[in-house]
């Protein structure tokens, strides 16, 4: 596969510089460090100059090490970014470019100039357009999706309405908006209970399978909306598709050329304990569960993937990478189950090895997404 030069830095001469920045507010915390980990080891540092941040549980931007290993999920540990005296300051300003580190008591200290931000952090504060609007106001590019995109994916109701706007098949759910449990339960019981068994509740915008149940009894319902709702007010109870969960990575193109998307990959749980691919799964249980990548599917229903996957990522207007989740059903119908505009990133994730399969390496994969990013203009686009 084709990909492009590496765009001027800033300042002629030197290697664009690119903020790595990880960790954050949400649930994924550890998993954004993770991913991290595998950007930091693997970046090509004869083309690019990486600038780790972190941000902790709390919010607070910090200097981190530059040391993969300390970000690495290793032996069930899980990495957290940990607070510090000295703050990390972007620019406020549409003509600056230098990062400042600000520490009570002492003269800022500048961290130096930004080219472009790679924002490797999954959930809200983060995947949801909360950052990107921050980066947007001071005209800084970055790698992924921008606001819109970043919002509409992260709210997997409204993700659902965009695409079945674009004619896009979608499961059929019932969203269960703050207090409506309290005041509408039967109403909404009884839209549910049209949905049938067995139902998928979920938290409208979180990642990594956080908080999400499957209920086979509808006794079981009240538990599994107070576990969704741990991670997010707003919940969503879907119905459970027959098929297969089949994933695919999108990739955006350069100067107007349309997306690309990866060969599809296939999540299969083989532990029987395990009613679904969920977050222990993903990150804990390697036994567990087998990556199939290429998925073994027809060579039509593999262009089928691929299409959906490529127009849920125009749908939504979003840019760089998206991992599009579906489901190929027995009669080979592919149903959109969710868009993620940022997603796990380490080597060994779904999307980098979607794309090592289909001709792109981890490293390779790192420069044309930092490349789209800098190619792409700041402002309206």
């Amino acid at each position: 596969m084709d990909t492009h030069s590496t765009p001027p830095a800033t300042v002629p001469g030197t290697r664009p510089r690119v903020m790595v920045l990880f960790g954050g507010r949400s649930g994924e915390h550890a998993i954004s460090c993770a991913t991290a980990a595998g950007v930091l080891r693997a970046i090509d540092r004869e083309r690019w100059d990486p600038v780790p941040v972190g941000i902790t549980r709390q919010g607070q931007w910090v200097v981190a090490a530059d040391d993969p290993a300390a970000w690495e999920i290793i032996d069930g540990r899980l990495p957290e970014v940990e607070a510090s005296h000295a703050d990390v300051v972007l620019p406020m300003a549409t003509h600056a470019r230098e990062v400042q580190v600000l520490t009570p008591g002492e003269v800022p200290s500048a961290l130096g100039a930004v080219d472009v931000v790679m924002p490797l952090i999954h959930g809200p504060f983060g995947e949801d357009g909360t950052l990107q609007g921050m980066l947007e106001m001071s005209d800084v590019r970055y790698v992924g999706a921008g606001v819109l995109a970043s919002a509409v994916g992260m709210d997997k109701h409204y993700m659902k309405v965009v695409c079945e706007s674009e004619g896009l098949a979608v499961a059929p759910y019932v969203v269960v908006r703050p207090g409506a449990w309290e005041r509408e339960r039967d109403a909404l019981l009884a839209r549910i209970t049209e949905l049938g068994l067995p139902l998928f509740v979920k938290p409208a915008r979180a990642g990594s399978s956080l908080g999400i149940s499957k209920v086979d009894d509808l006794a079981d319902l009240d538990a599994a909306i107070v576990a969704a709702r741990e991670h997010d007010p707003k919940v969503l109870v879907e119905q459970g598709v027959a098929g297969r969960e089949i994933e695919c990575a999108v990739l955006g193109g350069h100067g107007g050329d349309r997306p690309r998307a990866s060969l599809p990959g296939e999540i299969v749980v083989r532990d029987t304990n395990r009613a679904f691919y969920d977050f222990d799964a993903k990150y804990l249980g390697e036994g567990d569960v087998e990556l199939s990548c290429p998925a073994e599917l027809p060579a039509h229903v593999v262009a089928a993937v691929q299409d959906v996957a490529v127009r849920t990522f125009e749908a939504l207007s979003s840019e760089g990478l998206s991992r599009v989740d579906v489901f190929v059903t027995p009669d080979e119908h592919v149903i959109v189950n969710e868009i993620n505009t940022m997603p796990g990133f380490t080597p060994f994730s779904m999307y980098p090895r979607m794309w090592q399969e289909s001709g792109l390496g981890y490293a390779e994969l790192i420069d044309e997404l930092l490349t789209l990013a800098l190619e792409r203009p700041t402002g309206l686009r």
